[in-house]
């Protein structure tokens, strides 16, 4: 598939992955805010924005074999941080290709489908002409082809992500668990997520709902530069990460 991508700034790769039912657009604001510490890239997945849809459902395999084809072929081992959907899509490229992984951090998403709120992902006719006019701005598909890829979308929130704790156990990369406080997933859920990840650290912004990275984004960049670019630093009292055969 041709995948629209691009990349601004310099310093260390970080590869951005949109949520689902957006385009890569959603990160204009962090786009601004990271560039100066890091070689921001961000593509767009089938069906979104300005790279065009394909026959047959939406699975999160297919969307993260795209994005590792990108890496691949432009943007090499990169950090990841994927939003909502786009966690999902992390998630999974950590598994299949870890080699390409240097640090991930998901924000505002859930390992199993199961992990969102109740009713958090049903749009109502006012939310999908909203989200389909944004997508007819720039989409290779044409106006009135976002119910096709709403209607995936539904398919997919249904049925997948579908990892077990014990899958997670497969992440090798250091991993940043970021939540709102008031998010669309069960926090839980996040606590599962962050529990089960061997190298996991958590965070919860306080007053944020799914729309943290744009509504604190100086926050949320500051927590992901410090993890992306800083080794974690001695703890005075750990528990999850004393070392083996430390007594307290």
């Amino acid at each position: 598939m041709e995948i629209w991508h691009d990349r601004h700034g310099t310093g260390d790769p970080l590869f951005l992955l949109h949520p689902g039912g957006v385009d890569s657009r959603a990160f204009d604001v962090n786009v601004a805010g990271l560039r100066d510490r890091f070689t921001v890239w961000r593509a767009d997945r089938r069906g979104h924005g300005r790279t065009a849809d394909a026959d047959g459902p939406f699975t999160f395999a297919a969307m993260a074999d795209d994005m590792i084809a990108v890496q691949e072929r432009h943007v090499g081992p990169a950090h990841l941080l994927g939003c909502s959907d786009g966690a999902a899509v992390a998630l999974t490229m950590a598994l299949r290709r870890p080699d390409l992984v240097r640090r991930l951090v998901l924000v505002a998403g859930v390992f199993h489908h199961d992990g969102w709120l109740p009713g958090v992902l049903d749009a109502d006719e006012e939310t999908l002409d909203w989200l389909g006019r944004g997508h007819a701005e720039v989409s290779p598909d044409g106006e009135g082809h976002y119910r096709v890829v709403a209607a995936k979308l539904d398919d997919l929130h249904a049925r997948e992500p579908a990892y077990t704790e014990e899958d997670l156990k497969g992440v090798t990369a250091r991993t940043l668990v970021m939540v709102g406080d008031d998010d669309e997933v069960r926090l839980e859920h996040t606590l599962a997520l962050y529990r089960a990840l061997p190298d996991g650290e958590l965070a919860v912004v306080p007053g944020a709902s799914h729309g943290l990275l744009v509504e604190k984004p100086e926050l949320c960049h500051q927590l992901i530069s410090e993890f992306l670019l800083r080794d974690p630093v001695p703890t005075f009292a750990p528990i999850r990460r004393r070392p083996a055969g430390a007594s307290g």
